[in-house]
């Protein structure tokens, strides 16, 4: 999971690709990048870090330009090279650069055809600079030196031909304008809108809306699966469908943790959305345990907070803040390595012992992964003074793997992989557990736009929307993503860093 962010502009455009960047800075925290376009010239700066540690007023000065892209990341594969760091660019054909949100399912074979085929030499492990070439690749066979706006979507045709998995790209050709374009299946998403200035009508393309709507942009549209926009240097706008087939089928996590709640995500309302999961979920407990004995309903911050109000209400007990969040700690579920992971939740959190003494708490998450984070929690409830811990999560159980630029860990490191629930909760200690079910989850979501009628949820049921996930492709980021390599590539680069600007 990344954040994408892409302008033209009839004005300067570093300091707004800056801020929205800061906006998506939940989507990723490893690493940060920025590429402008003055004239023919381009200006880039990406490092790891957050986005106000890889910026600063020496960098920003000389990132020049009425248009740019940028980029936020987090690891998919458990790998922090400030190499990995995006922008991508190639010099030929134009010179392209090009960050993405997602994941190629099939980028072992597309970089064995890029050598042999395409002659193209790939300097990373990222799949982004794959996709690049890919895309470079198909804008050459063009073959012409003027490039028109149709050889520019027969390009994003053929990259969809090629390509596999999930993807939401942003891409600047030198001197021409800004490209953007989403998978067939729309698994990840990518928005699009509008401002008129004094010097003109300037356009965003980014991952969330907020990122539109925190810079005085009007979102226009999502772009639909399979979509293309083109907007050239003089803010002229192109759409077209590249994909010979397209069905909406989104990332249904987006709306359980990824957005940020004051977001719009296909037209769905994430805030909403989340409101809805707390309302299926006091059903459900309701129904379960009629005769339940919670006294306070208290979320783990802060994705939960909206599920956990309309929990609480809908139970008829209290709901209360029983934990204080340090706010310069990053997010525990995109760190790299399950040892930095478990040192940062008791620096996260700080129970308020009042709210705990003596009661019956019911702990609301967005979502449990690993259970370590649950498991930690819940001994500083009872060490606050709880009577009782219960735990709820917004989401149902995840047993499964995510392969669309999620960073799940290898199934075996899933707590609720091969366990009941009355097994997971005994693990992290929680006096009873309850998860939302699939179709309460999905019921809460759809409900913000009847019109979809399929969300990928495979990291709930292991289904995978685009239907050619092996086995031996499932063994293979197993292996990529098996913490004990992750603590030993990535988890000593964090120690005693101090993690801050919290998203």
């Amino acid at each position: 999971m990344c954040g994408i962010i892409g302008i033209v502009s009839q004005q300067p455009v570093a300091q707004v690709i800056y801020d929205g960047l800061l906006v998506l800075q939940h989507r990723g925290q490893d690493a940060a990048g920025m590429v402008t376009c003055d004239d023919r010239k381009l200006h880039l700066r990406k490092d790891n870090g957050q986005v106000s540690d890889v910026f600063h007023t020496r960098h920003m000065t000389k990132l020049l330009g009425n248009m740019g892209i940028g980029h936020v990341r987090y690891p998919t594969a458990g790998c922090s090279s400030s190499a990995e760091a995006q922008p991508f660019y190639v010099n030929s054909p134009y010179g392209v650069s090009l960050a993405h949100n997602g994941n190629l399912t099939n980028v072992d074979k597309l970089k064995a055809d890029l050598y042999a085929e395409d002659r193209r030499h790939i300097n990373t492990e990222s799949d982004s600079e794959v996709l690049l070439n890919v895309l470079a690749h198909e804008l050459q066979a063009s073959g012409e030196l003027k490039l028109k706006v149709d050889d520019i979507f027969k390009a994003v045709s053929a990259t969809h031909r090629r390509i596999e998995g999930a993807y939401a790209v942003v891409a600047m050709i030198t001197g021409k304008g800004i490209l953007g374009f989403r998978d067939p299946f729309g698994i990840r998403p990518v928005v699009y809108g509008k401002r008129e200035t004094d010097a003109g009508t300037e356009y965003m393309v980014a991952s969330e809306s907020v990122a539109l709507q925190t810079s005085g942009f009007e979102l226009v549209a999502d772009l639909k699966p399979g979509e293309a926009i083109y907007i050239d240097k003089y803010s002229n706008v192109h759409l077209r469908q590249c994909a010979e087939y397209a069905r909406l089928s989104p990332c249904i996590f987006e709306h359980v943790y990824m957005a940020r709640p004051d977001s719009v995500i296909d037209d769905i309302y994430v805030y909403k959305a989340r409101l809805r999961m707390g309302v299926k979920l006091a059903q459900k407990i309701l129904k379960l345990r009629p005769d339940h004995d919670i006294d306070v309903v208290i979320p783990i911050p802060d994705t939960s907070r909206p599920s956990a109000m309309e929990l609480a209400f809908h139970l008829g007990v209290k709901f209360r803040e029983g934990f204080i969040k340090n706010r310069y700690i990053g997010r525990t579920f995109i760190m790299p390595g399950q040892t930095l992971r478990k040192k940062s939740v008791r620096r996260k959190l700080n129970p308020i012992d009042i709210e705990f003494k003596g009661k019956n708490v019911l702990l609301v998450d967005d979502s449990i992964v690993r259970g370590t984070t649950s498991q930690q929690i819940i001994e500083m409830a009872r060490d606050a003074g709880a009577n009782k811990v219960y735990m709820a999560s917004a989401a149902p159980a995840v047993r499964f793997p995510n392969v669309y630029g999620i960073d799940m860990p290898a199934v075996e490191e899933l707590i609720a992989h091969g366990r009941s629930d009355e097994e997971v909760g005994k693990l992290i200690g929680a006096d009873w557990i309850v998860y939302q079910d699939l179709e309460d989850l999905i019921a809460a979501v759809q409900k913000g736009n009847p019109q979809i009628k399929e969300f990928d949820c495979s990291c709930f049921n292991g289904q995978y929307v685009t239907n050619n996930i092996s086995v031996d492709y499932l063994d293979k980021i197993k292996a990529k993503r098996n913490d004990s390599v992750m603590n030993e590539s990535d988890a000593s680069r964090f120690e005693g860093m101090d993690l801050h600007n919290n998203a």
